[in-house]
């Protein structure tokens, strides 16, 4: 009797430390960031009202087999919720890089305009850049 309960002992010991020893890999994020250079807006500006910006992002995947599956421009007026403007699966492209040149228009009215681009990847790990338009 004594040596079962050393040998169920031993083995919940073991069954214990495997279970602590492994780790959850929680991936890495998918690369994104502005396009740069020329007519591309990178960061918070401020244009005239019915002005249209030129806005480009680069995405790309982070690890070998989290392609990336979606993309999404998200707006926001004057610091109310956000909402999409554009979005799309990425389903039939090759998942390893994305790229999208978004012309943003100005309201005709002066305040804020908040834009984020986020991509997301096969994990469902999301990534975004954002930028704010002054309008005046």
């Amino acid at each position: 009797m004594k040596t079962k309960n050393i040998i169920l002992t031993t083995a919940i010991l073991l069954l214990l430390t495997a279970v602590n020893s492994c780790t959850i890999d929680p991936g890495n994020l998918p690369n994104i960031s502005f396009k740069t250079g020329g007519k591309y807006i990178t960061s918070n500006t401020t244009i005239k009202q019915g002005d249209t910006v030129l806005i480009g992002i680069n995405a790309s995947k982070a690890e070998d087999v989290d392609v990336l599956k979606k993309f999404d421009i998200s707006r926001s007026y004057d610091g109310a919720l956000e909402s999409s403007v554009y979005n799309t699966d990425l389903i039939g492209l090759s998942g390893d890089q994305y790229a999208y040149d978004y012309y943003a228009i100005a309201r005709k009215q002066a305040g804020t305009e908040k834009y984020t681009f986020t991509v997301i990847n096969r994990d469902g790990l999301k990534n975004s850049v954002s930028l704010q338009l002054t309008v005046q």
